[in-house]
This record gives structure tokens, C-alpha cells and sequence, in this order.
């Protein structure tokens, strides 16, 4: 799906073809949850400043585990299973 390279470390990035955010927030630890805003179910569409953010009313939720750091979402993204190895991420 993407290398571990593509996943900046302290952010993340959004594959919306697949439906998946991944990220890296802290070095050598990758994590994925969807990409659809438990709000109103708009797809998330950056990461930035430590967040998962959703621009349709504003969502936004933390990297290291998807929990909501701000509304109006009141449900942390769901994590999703992913497999790491030889520098390659690819969806469990």
C-alpha cells in the first residue's frame, strides 16, 4: 500500500482511495484508522498539527490513538489492522 518512508514521523497521511489514515507518532510506530469522521461520516482529509482532521465541521482526532481532541465527534476513529515489514505498510 505505501512505504514507511511516505508516513511522516509526528503526522500521518490520508490514502482516500482505500479509506485509511495512517500515521507515525512517534518514530518506527505506524498506526491506521479509517479515514471516516465518526461526526457525520466525511472522509478525513489531512493531518496536521498532531491531528486527523476532518474539514467538513471540524473534527479533529489524535494520531496516537484517534481519540477525539476536538468536535463536534464525540467517537475516537476506529483503528484499523495493518502489517509492517521490510519498510513496506500494507492493510491487515
Amino acid at each position: 500500500m505505501t512505504t514507511t518512508s511516505a508516513i511522516p514521523e509526528g503526522g500521518g497521511t490520508v490514502f482516500r482511495t482505500h479509506g485509511v489514515v495512517i500515521t507515525q507518532p512517534t518514530a518506527g510506530v505506524f498506526l491506521a484508522f479509517t479515514a471516516t469522521c465518526t461526526h457525520q461520516g466525511c472522509t478525513v482529509r489531512a493531518v496536521a498539527g498532531g491531528t486527523i482532521n476532518c474539514f467538513c465541521h471540524g473534527s479533529r482526532f489524535r494520531i496516537a490513538d484517534g481519540s477525539v481532541a476536538g468536535g463536534p465527534a464525540t467517537q475516537p476513529l476506529p483503528r484499523l489492522p495493518i502489517f509492517v515489514s521490510d519498510g513496506l505498510i500494507s492493510l491487515g
